[in-house]
């Protein structure tokens, strides 16, 4: 196992970056897919296809949430499983994270299927923006499985210590679409259809090379049937530990719509394409900060799990330290260039002119950001769900979801705006609280092993 002994016993800093880099990479790659839609939507179709595409986006919040769930909660067991030698339940535990995909894929794509229409009302369409949001959902629902199997199997690899071939899983997708999207769009002139085709397209592609690396690469996890026991007590384990993944991708899903219906009450369709282009633009600049806590997590449920309690800390540490660089240094870029930003998604001056100010104030406290994801992750690595779970819904549920229910009452569509950054500033400090603590239950059962 020599990725084992490397993660419990090379440079921390390295391993950071030798673990973060590549997801870092296939990350930003990935985050192409809805961004190179929206941009290629934006110039070829207009800015009401852009908001009908932002209808959709809750839909897909949830596609990517079932494979956060699976992933994580597999990464999770996988990492302490190998960091105690334990090969066996780690295949087990990716063989029964597979059948959890396919299972909740399917049984939740049908009645999406089914109630199509409904749900796109529900979320917000007007008449004016449904039918692109329609033809746009109608081909990406086709997709399901195989966006949710792609995240899942790009956490089990990196969980292995397989970072690079992690990275390759996004990055073909995400240059598959960037190739095959203009193709459907322009030259097909198939618009927001053609958008939604490349996608899926893309995201089966992935899901095909994530198959052949498990049975061909160098994986620890070759397919064959006994890995694809049911394990009851696997597989709650991996919900456990997934599910405030999923809860609090699921919250994103639900503050999106709550969003949009603040927007459609107070402003217009214009203001949807705003948001639009503004979670795209924060889907690029956060994914260097997700790659770290992704390299993080592995590394600490490797030395977690070995009891190696100082490593962990000081990979705390330095993951925090990282990441807040990262989160300043794209505050200053879309706080101080907030035009350029949406001049890249549409050349519609209505929309840019609209768009700034939105922008600005969504983004106040972005330098929090790296504090957020490190510390959610954090809990999540060391197998503590519950913590995990507050902390990750702490932002959305606690903070959010009032603010964005509370402030319109007064402020109108500005308080829509302003609900953002101060949901971002509560949970920093209340994550902070949550990290300190446990830091001194470590350093105590550090004390305590080495005593003995």
């Amino acid at each position: 196992m020599e990725e084992r002994e490397l993660i419990l016993n090379g440079n921390l800093r390295k391993l950071l970056f030798k673990f973060s880099m590549p997801a870092t990479v296939g990350l930003v790659v990935s985050a192409l897919y809805n961004v190179v839609d929206t941009l290629y939507v934006g110039h070829g179709v207009g800015p009401l296809a852009i908001a009908g595409l932002a209808i959709v986006l809750p839909i897909q919040i949830l596609m990517f949430a079932v494979g956060m769930m699976i992933g994580v909660g597999s990464g999770s067991i996988i990492s302490r499983s190998l960091g105690r030698n334990d090969k066996n339940k780690a295949i087990l535990t990716s063989g029964n994270g597979i059948i959890l995909n396919a299972f909740f894929s399917i049984i939740i794509m049908i009645p999406c299927y089914i109630f199509l229409d409904k749900i796109l009302l529900f979320l917000g369409a007007s008449k004016d923006v449904i039918f692109f949001s329609r033809d746009y959902a109608g081909i990406i629902l086709l997709g399901f499985i195989f966006q949710s199997f792609d995240v899942a199997g790009n956490n089990i690899i990196r969980a292995e210590g397989k970072p690079r071939a992690s990275m390759y899983v996004l990055i073909l997708g995400a240059v598959l679409n960037i190739i095959l999207d203009p193709l459907f769009i322009f030259v097909f002139n198939m618009g927001v259809r053609g958008a939604a085709i490349a996608t899926v397209l893309s995201q089966f592609c992935s899901t095909l090379y994530i198959l052949l690396y498990f049975n061909y690469g160098k994986s620890t996890f070759k397919l064959n049937l006994n890995m694809f026991k049911i394990k009851i007590n696997v597989i709650n384990e991996i919900i456990k530990i997934g599910f405030p993944s999923f809860l609090m991708t699921i919250v994103d899903s639900v503050i999106f719509i709550l969003f949009n219906k603040a927007i459609v009450k107070y402003g217009n369709d214009m203001y949807i394409a705003v948001l639009g282009i503004s979670i795209r633009i924060m889907d690029i600049t956060i994914m260097p900060i997700i790659g770290i806590a992704q390299g993080f997590s592995t590394i600490t449920g490797f030395n977690y799990g070995a009891k190696k309690y100082s490593r962990v800390r000081f990979i705390l540490k330095e993951s925090l330290i990282w990441t807040t660089v990262i989160s300043a240094l794209s505050f200053i870029l879309i706080f101080g260039f907030p035009k350029l930003m949406l001049s890249i998604f549409s050349t519609d001056q209505d929309l840019i002119s609209i768009g700034i100010i939105p922008i600005r104030i969504i983004t106040a406290f972005y330098i929090t950001l790296g504090v957020q994801f490190i510390g959610g992750s954090f809990f999540q690595a060391i197998g503590k769900p519950i913590p995990s779970m507050i902390l990750n819904l702490s932002r959305q549920v606690i903070f959010m979801i009032p603010a964005i229910i509370i402030l319109p009452l007064y402020f109108k569509l500005m308080g829509v705006w302003f609900s953002l950054p101060l949901s971002d500033l509560l949970s920093t400090l209340m994550i902070l609280f949550f990290i300190i603590y446990e830091l001194r239950v470590i350093k105590k059962a550090q004390l305590e092993e080495n005593s003995k």
